[in-house]
């Protein structure tokens, strides 16, 4: 038996170069460009990095431009709606307001409010006011209704790093297409997991991984997990852009994955640390007609 897998790898051998390409056929791909610089940092650095930057951001006001889209592979269509301009409002710790306006029209489409342990969602064009706590209990399958503040909060304003959370980082590298120029790239990134202590014990759980491009060493990606270890939102940052004397993504895409829809957030204006009073964090003007319902 030996003997015959020597002769057949022996008469393959030979009979290869015969062939002259009439079993296979060669197609030109693209070719990834690697970037010039590589930069290097030290764990800590990057820490400090995400930390200082969320101290320099108390408030923010920012005109937007909404693109939102249901579907995906798992449910084998996606569906993409019209662009809409909208206004989100931040404060810390945890107040914040979104508000959408229907296309063409600019009658308000939403509203959202929230002081950091309930909202409220009111869609005007439905006559309904949704309410409810800041965590999903129970999961709704409309997948827009499971939208809680916390998701555009912790995507916009990556939060801290805290002290006593076991870190490590990793490399990688991605493809992509270079915006301006459309070519195949190779991104190198460093990868940093956060992960949290349960309870207090010697247990951990990972809760978040930033991805730093090392070409600036700017953060482009933030995963956050859920409790079961699966990714509940991607939120994506576009390159930086000047807004007044502010550096800010261009774009924020937040995404979830267990849910297929994802939301594009392309910044217009920007400007932060705006003294902000409560009463800009509630909802005004809402008919006594409006009906409302409590979700879990």
């Amino acid at each position: 038996m030996h003997r015959f897998r020597s002769g057949v790898v022996v008469a393959l051998t030979l009979a290869l170069p015969a062939l002259n390409g009439c079993l296979w056929h060669t197609r030109r791909v693209p070719k990834a460009k690697m970037p010039p610089m590589v930069l290097s940092a030290p764990p800590q650095q990057l820490v400090d990095m995400i930390n200082e930057r969320y101290d320099l951001i108390n408030s923010m006001s920012a005109t937007v431009e909404f693109t939102a889209t249901e579907g995906g592979s798992l449910k084998g269509k996606e569906k993409t709606y019209t662009s809409f301009t909208g206004y989100i409002l931040l404060r810390k710790p945890e107040s914040l307001r979104v508000i959408g306006l229907a296309p063409f029209v600019r009658t308000r489409l939403f509203d959202m409010a929230s002081d950091g342990d309930t909202f409220k969602l009111w869609i005007p064009p439905k006559n309904e006011l949704i309410e409810g706590a800041n965590t999903v209990t129970k999961e709704s399958p409309n997948p827009f209704e499971n939208m809680r503040p916390y998701m555009f909060f912790d995507s916009l304003v990556i939060p801290k790093i805290a002290a006593d959370d076991v870190l490590s980082v990793t490399t990688d590298s991605d493809m992509v297409v270079n915006s301006r120029t459309r070519k195949l790239e190779i991104r190198p990134e460093y990868l940093l997991t956060v992960q949290m202590r349960q309870g207090g014990s010697r247990f951990t759980q990972v809760r978040r991984v930033i991805h730093f491009s090392r070409i600036d060493l700017e953060p482009d990606e933030e995963d956050i997990y859920d409790e079961k270890g699966q990714i509940q939102t991607q939120a994506l940052y576009g390159p930086l852009q000047v807004f007044g004397t502010e550096r800010f993504p261009g774009t924020v895409t937040i995404r979830r994955p267990l849910e297929q829809y994802q939301i594009v957030i392309a910044v217009q204006k920007l400007r932060v640390n705006l003294p902000l009073n409560n009463e800009q964090f509630q909802l005004t003007g809402v008919p006594s007609t409006t009906k409302v319902r409590k979700i879990e």
